[in-house]
């Protein structure tokens, strides 16, 4: 069997109640104007998730050319949605929070003041020196934008695509093997309890937490990782116990972060490792799976809190639709950079086109 390659972050799952309205507020705050996928249909292979039925979507997936994970945007059709009933705060069990890089802190900072956003903080620096600070989409979504200088295609953004992510666990010590083994976050670069002064801007960042950040020791590796890049992770632990579980008894695709997903080559020996440590394929679309323009094999394991992670093993995607231009992944290396990825350039669409 070939080795499992983990090649980054692909995207974070979003469940919006308005896909155009949330894909243009990306768009011109975040730099999501590269369109890899916008296909609606039916949700057919997430059913125990979705109420054991198949349930009408639209959704896409967007990212910013300067690098860094994407977001998949998603909207439920046909049916009311489930909104939380209170806001997320650190301790509840699930992803809590998505990061998102930035090239030049201070810049991004006061452009997001000047245009009103709901930014909840002022610059901070984390207990690893990493300049950031903490906003709301009108959502109510989280993010922690950080001062982090990967670059893949330089078009002098304010900032880049997705860093990571902060994940609620009920404890950490039996998480990390699921984040270090599985996923290959095998770097321990903070593991403190505190109550931290750069989370106190947040629901319950009063309260005494334990605080674990994880990174790759790998190099970035992959057919697609240049577009990607690096990334972290942060796993958080309420010292006073669990909070609610975001997703309890409301579907997947209801407003919130949904998953996160990672990029990865042979997934059967992704679904061999994922069995042996106890975290089987609770969702599996089969080896040829089209989404839109786009072909590949995903699948969902659940993290020990039920957090729902996802897999892409990527076979096709459109790189300049308009040239006719599409990468079939079928006979590349699959751990060499593609330098032809510099062409998803031309997958740029207009504001105006998002309809």
């Amino acid at each position: 069997m070939n080795e499992k390659i983990i090649c980054g972050i692909q995207q974070v799952g979003i469940g919006v109640n308005d896909f155009v309205e949330a894909w243009k507020w990306y768009y011109d705050n975040f730099g999501f104007e590269i369109k890899i996928v916008d296909d609606e249909g039916v949700a057919e292979r997430m059913l125990p998730y979705t109420g054991g039925k198949p349930q009408p979507r639209r959704s896409g997936i967007a990212v910013n050319i300067r690098g860094g994970g994407g977001f998949e945007i998603w909207q439920p059709k046909g049916r009311a949605l489930n909104y939380l009933k209170e806001p997320v705060k650190l301790g509840d069990l699930g992803i809590l929070i998505a990061k998102v890089k930035c090239p030049d802190i201070e810049a991004a900072y006061n452009t997001f003041i000047n245009k009103g956003l709901d930014i909840i903080s002022e610059i901070c620096t984390s207990p690893i020196g990493q300049k950031q600070f903490f906003m709301k989409d009108p959502y109510g979504n989280l993010f922690q934008l950080e001062q982090d200088d990967y670059v893949f295609i330089d078009e002098k953004k304010l900032t880049g695509g997705a860093n990571g992510a902060t994940l609620g666990v009920s404890d950490i010590d039996k998480s990390l093997p699921f984040y270090m083994q599985l996923l290959e976050y095998d770097k321990i670069v903070l593991d403190q309890t505190a109550v931290f002064d750069d989370l106190k801007c947040l629901p319950n960042g009063d309260k005494p937490m334990r605080r674990v950040i994880l990174e790759r020791s790998k190099p970035i590796e992959g057919p697609l990782c240049r577009i990607m890049g690096t990334s972290h992770l942060e796993l958080i632990q309420s010292t006073d116990g669990p909070g609610k579980k975001l997703y309890e008894n409301r579907f997947w695709g209801d407003p919130g972060f949904i998953h996160l997903c990672f990029d990865v080559r042979h997934m059967e020996a992704v679904k061999a490792q994922a069995e042996a440590m106890g975290h089987p394929f609770v969702c599996d679309s089969g080896a040829d799976f089209g989404m839109g323009d786009a072909n590949g094999h995903f699948t969902y394991v659940e993290d020990p809190d039920g957090t729902l992670i996802e897999f892409v093993e990527t076979f096709k995607i459109p790189i300049a639709k308009k040239l006719g231009l599409y990468l079939n992944l079928a006979n590349k290396d699959d751990r060499k950079p593609l330098g032809i990825l510099k062409l998803l350039r031309f997958a740029k669409v207009k504001r105006e086109s998002i309809k």
